[in-house]
């Protein structure tokens, strides 16, 4: 970070803090570099992101120790970088948690005010009315109108969580109502929360908004307590991941599946057939919170493999646990980069010499961010024609029902 450091006690308290909020594998990392070459931002070319360095400069005391803008400034955006892919994870020796030392420093970040502007906005939007978007609650189940989808009862078996993407914007929509048509298929008893779930929390907490990120998740485990919900089904795995693996320390106690898990439990059990041939090479994207985070790497490869007439095909080098990241973890979908730093073009660019016509997707950030490469790569695509399509699987399964 800086080539001379002069402690001081403040920069001390600041590492403590650090420490205590998440840091502790800081004491782990001894620099080796695979972080480096695993990284994401790694295959952009634009960015040169030594992340192995951070570790030891919360150890030294030597982040967040300047008083000058400029210095504060770089130094945010180097923080804001990591989009807590956990590609680094996967290969360090030592098992050091690169995206918790991330999270743990944009607490601090966070409470001083120094976060950028897009990300203040959007904490500010979740504080507020408990969605990115700024809408109001009164709209959250608008997505489901003219689809008969019910409110939750608790002798139903899901309540199903749409996201806030797919709840306000209109293509992500889409997606929500696909697999809506996909569960009455299967005779799947479930309904929906409404105005009474908010945003799950997840890429705000990775923020550094611990405090809304704990609100959040309190509104909704009570709402979910009081509708008497057993198990949730997300759509998306950012929902997935927090619900599974972060509200259970504030003392939720509840099952939670993955949408594309119960597609694929349907078809094995011939609950529901795919009988319409798609007749195109399509690639598979496995988004960090599903794959790398969770595990998830086969049930949605089934789903589509039982899709008659799809071609699945896999970008060689860079899928399952090799998958490049989007960018959109960790608040990365709600910052503005310029074009020649947003993964979502290399992974388009990719997918395009891979020969795919179709690049499905099972994560509401990532269909976001390919559909704008597309667009920003294959400029005829604005005119519809398109070389290469980002459709999510709910989408390709219920077209072939």
């Amino acid at each position: 970070m800086r080539n001379v450091i002069t402690l001081s006690k403040e920069n001390l308290e600041i590492r403590e803090a650090i420490i205590e909020t998440g840091a502790l594998d800081v004491y782990k990392c001894y620099q080796c570099g695979k972080c480096m070459a695993i990284c994401p931002w790694y295959q952009t070319e634009a960015v040169e992101f030594p992340i192995y360095r951070i570790p030891q400069a919360v150890r030294l005391g030597a982040i967040l120790a300047s008083e000058e803008k400029e210095e504060i400034a770089k130094e945010t955006e180097e923080v804001y970088r990591c989009v807590g892919c956990e590609a680094c994870v996967n290969e360090c020796p030592h098992g050091v948690n690169l995206p918790d030392i991330m999270r743990a420093i944009r607490r601090i970040l966070v409470d001083y005010g120094t976060v950028p502007s897009e990300l203040k906005t959007i904490i500010s939007k979740l504080y507020n009315v408990g969605n990115p978007f700024g809408e109001p609650k009164e709209k959250r189940a608008n997505w489901a109108q003219g689809l008969n989808v019910p409110i939750f009862k608790s002798n139903m078996e899901f309540a199903y969580f749409s996201c806030c993407m797919p709840a306000y914007d209109a293509r992500l929509k889409k997606t929500a109502q696909a697999a809506v048509k996909i569960l009455k298929k299967g005779n799947i008893h479930f309904g929906i929360l409404g105005e009474k779930e908010q945003c799950c929390g997840e890429a705000i907490r990775r923020v550094g908004a611990e405090k809304v990120f704990q609100e959040l998740a309190k509104a909704n485990i009570n709402a979910f307590k009081d509708a008497g919900v057993h198990k949730v089904l997300t759509a998306s795995p950012h929902c997935y991941t927090t619900f599974k693996n972060d509200y259970p320390e504030l003392g939720a106690d509840f099952e939670v599946i993955h949408q594309v898990q119960l597609f694929y439990k349907l078809i094995k059990e011939n609950k529901i057939v795919p009988k319409k041939p798609l007749n195109k090479r399509v690639i598979y994207h496995d988004p960090c919170t599903l794959g790398r985070q969770n595990g998830i790497y086969d049930e949605p490869r089934e789903v589509l493999r039982s899709i008659p007439g799809l071609e699945l095909v896999e970008i060689e080098n860079f899928s399952r646990e090799y998958s490049l990241c989007c960018g959109g973890g960790s608040g990365g979908v709600w910052l503005d980069r310029p074009v020649e730093e947003r993964m979502a073009d290399v992974r388009v660019k990719q997918a395009l010499e891979a020969g795919a016509e179709i690049l499905a997707v099972a994560c509401p950030y990532c269909l976001q961010l390919f559909e704008c490469s597309v667009k920003t790569i294959l400029p005829d695509s604005e005119e519809g024609n398109v070389e290469l399509e980002v459709k999510d699987i709910s989408e390709l399964l219920a077209e072939a029902l």
